[in-house]
């Protein structure tokens, strides 16, 4: 059983408790610090999403269709489903020469409730550029033009997010070379865009990052790749998540020195570049929008140097206030003792 990492306080007294692993590991694949059952195989879902945007810049397809800072932070997203989210999309689809309805990621309401609001008072309904996955489904449309030079690329297209379409394919393969990991081998399912995932071991997804951060153990290709695609996230971080959420207010904040995604059910993936770092979090119960999020921020603030004023600033997410709808303080998050401890002062 994994320990428990994170606890909930209403007032003073513990009311709920998430367990959880974590992993800590460099560029090499030396594990710095382990907690709970690290070696089990958890899908890293949209953690993995800036691994499956390498092909689209190690193909040459992004610089051939001139992808900016915007439209690349994207590709690598799960974004909230507002304006300016929905309009990169389409930007990115228009420079493919295809339209959403080419997608096959499906359609859902904004995550962001304002813009679901916004867009119900216009008499609207989404569309899949609102799905949280369309700035990576825009992505493979753009990669398909590098894959694909032939006139009917609307029908090369078609069916895109099944594991046996060449585009999926070059996607498994940059996932397999940033983890190391044996895709066919490992236990496989479809996300919620759709497409494969596949369950990794919690060192993998950290290796991966590390490497992202460093381009050790990398192609020059995807070397590459994963500098440019860690340049545009830093300088366009509002399109990785969008208003309020932790990983845009992460790298608003800490730049190019920090690289953080969310993946559903509890699981994050961080690139520490400057310390050749890379961390893997899943909590238990998949929450990934409290326990996980207090995780990398404790995790952040234990071995990136911080100054005073972003020391305090990380401090506020790894112990964020709770605020009842009056907006009254009721309680807190924070990290376990165990955690804690386990992470230490190691700067």
């Amino acid at each position: 059983m994994n320990p428990v990492v994170v606890e909930v306080l209403r007032g003073e007294a513990v009311e709920s408790r998430h367990r959880g692993a974590l992993v800590v590991v460099d560029a090499q694949g030396r594990t710095l610090v382990a907690l709970g059952e690290v070696e089990r195989p958890v899908f890293p879902r949209s953690a993995a999403k800036v691994f499956q945007a390498l092909p689209l810049v190690a193909s040459g397809a992004a610089e051939r269709l001139g992808l900016d800072d915007e439209e690349l932070a994207l590709a690598c997203a799960s974004h909230n489903g507002e304006a300016a989210h929905v309009r990169v999309a389409g930007r990115m689809l228009a420079k493919a020469g295809l339209d959403v309805d080419a997608l096959e990621c499906g359609a859902h309401w904004p995550a962001l409730e304002s813009a679901a609001h916004a867009l119900a008072a216009s008499q609207q309904v989404p569309s899949a550029l609102h799905n949280n996955c369309s700035g990576k489904h825009a992505g493979f449309a753009c990669l398909a033009c590098a894959l694909h030079d032939g006139p009917d690329r609307r029908g090369y297209f078609r069916g895109y997010v099944q594991p046996e379409h060449p585009l999926m394919r070059e996607v498994d393969a940059a996932l397999h070379a940033a983890t190391g990991c044996d895709l066919a081998t490992a236990p496989r399912g479809i996300d919620g865009c759709s497409i494969p995932t596949y369950a990794l071991p919690l060192p993998a997804l950290a290796l991966a990052y590390a490497r992202l951060g460093t381009g050790l153990g990398l192609s020059a290709g995807h070397a590459r790749a994963a500098a440019r695609l860690r340049a545009a996230v830093a300088a366009a971080p509002f399109m990785v998540g969008g208003s309020g959420r932790f990983d845009t207010l992460l790298m608003q904040r800490l730049g190019a020195r920090v690289f953080c995604k969310v993946g559903a059910e509890g699981v994050y993936g961080v690139a520490l570049p400057e310390q050749g770092l890379g961390i893997a979090v899943k909590i238990d119960d998949g929450s990934s929008s409290r326990a996980a999020e207090v995780v990398v921020a404790a995790a952040i603030q234990a071995l990136l140097p911080l100054d005073d004023a972003l020391t305090t600033f990380v401090h506020g997410l790894s112990e964020p206030v709770l605020r009842n709808w009056n907006g009254r303080e009721v309680g807190a998050l924070r990290p376990s003792t165990g955690l804690r401890e386990l992470l230490g002062p190691r700067r």
